[in-house]
């Protein structure tokens, strides 16, 4: 193990040339990143969790109930042993011939039983109270997280100079609010990475647990490594977006559409510009080329770099998406339906069929669909999520 561990961690890799992993012990005159004090992340992040489920309880929950957001889910499909068993079983999605046979053998016209499946799909989706709940926890903790880092990078020299992310280097002792931002982003983030499973599901699922594992990385290496510096403005910069996106949630789920679709199309612009914009011409310059400049080549850089590479490329992805919403909402005069949504439009899968056979009892015609039409946003994390 000990020499697996040596080769994982050698020197020519992860560090730039005459620089040692002694160079980047503490002593009793500074402080240096440890690889050991990420071990404090996973306890952390337990905590994050178990705060946010006290906060959902007794501030989100009587919040949301306060602000009138629905509590109950939605519409439960009439019980019918023969379509439980083939959604069970078989597929929660039958195709037309399936649709055919269970038509004639349940003397129900093909309409009525499409209806029932999406339904039953729905049953399993989340409420509204839920969703609410879960994006003003985000909010609260992107809002805290987000203050925090401008009040700490305001007063430092790499805010206005990234030149200064790597001047002295790797000489940079560690600043006390700089090891709290760093711990608790990076407790944050392997929070969500679990809670994921079990939070509402977004149709980005994998997309989202990549950015995450990107973003994990990235706050991991970039720690142990002490390139820190860039690390915070990276960490802050991604942050911005997600605020507004959790509060236009918060607001669509409350029934607040023109605040919503406001609080959408200032999320967009803001999203755009830090992700399109500030993103590639500050942080991306200055690790590939100011950094180059500063520390010549080491392996290690590239791989950083390939990861904030990919994080632009899923920058790209989610732009794509909100402009393409953006549009619908600008042309329409109201936000479309998220692509992320989590809850199927009343219309899905409505195909012109001809009501053949009447069900033996009454199947409610309307679905589950939110009364505007509109079940969330585009994002995520993240950045995530929200990074």
């Amino acid at each position: 193990m000990a020499g697996i561990l040596a080769w994982f961690w050698n020197e020519r890799f992860w560090l730039p040339h005459n620089v040692t992993w002694a160079d980047l012990q503490s002593t009793e005159e500074a402080a240096f990143p440890q690889a050991e004090d990420l071990y404090l992340a996973f306890p952390l992040a337990f905590c994050i969790f178990m705060i946010r489920l006290l906060f959902e309880r007794f501030i989100a929950k009587p919040c949301a109930l306060g602000l009138k957001v629905q509590a109950n889910g939605p519409q439960k499909a009439q019980p019918n042993a023969i379509l439980e068993k083939v959604f069970t079983a078989i597929t929660k999605h039958p195709d037309e011939k399936r649709l055919e046979g269970l038509s004639k053998q349940l003397d129900w016209d093909v309409r009525s039983i499409q209806r029932w499946f999406r339904q039953r799909r729905n049953q399993e989706k989340p409420s509204t109270l839920r969703k609410f709940c879960e994006s003003m926890w985000r909010f609260t903790f992107y809002l805290y997280i987000f203050t925090y880092g401008v009040r700490f990078l305001k007063k430092t020299p790499w805010l206005w100079n990234t030149r200064q992310c790597w001047s002295g280097y790797p000489y940079q002792p560690l600043m006390p609010d700089l090891h709290y931002y760093y711990i608790v982003e990076l407790s944050f983030y392997w929070s969500l990475m679990f809670s994921q499973f079990i939070d509402v599901k977004r149709k980005d699922f994998g997309i989202m647990f990549t950015h995450h594992i990107v973003t994990v990385t990235l706050i991991t290496f970039s720690y142990v490594t002490n390139l820190t510096r860039v690390g915070t403005l990276i960490l802050c910069l991604h942050d911005a977006a997600d605020i507004v996106l959790e509060a236009a949630k918060m607001a669509n789920y409350c029934k607040c559409q023109k605040l919503s679709d406001l609080l959408f199309l200032t999320f967009a612009v803001v999203f755009i510009v830090s992700r399109l914009g500030i993103y590639p011409l500050w942080i991306l310059n200055t690790t590939l080329f100011e950094l180059y400049e500063a520390l010549g080549n080491f392996p290690a850089l590239w791989v950083f770099n390939v990861l904030l590479i990919v994080l632009q490329i899923l920058h790209c992805f989610w732009s794509y998406l909100i402009i393409k919403a953006a549009y619908k909402a600008i042309s329409k005069g109201k936000v479309a339906k998220d692509a992320r949504s989590d809850v199927e439009s009343s219309s899905d899968e409505e195909e012109t069929v001809p009501r053949s056979k009447a069900p033996h009892s009454a199947i409610a015609t309307n679905g589950t669909s939110g009364a505007n039409g509109t079940n969330g946003y585009l994002t995520g994390a993240t950045c995530s999520e929200e990074h």
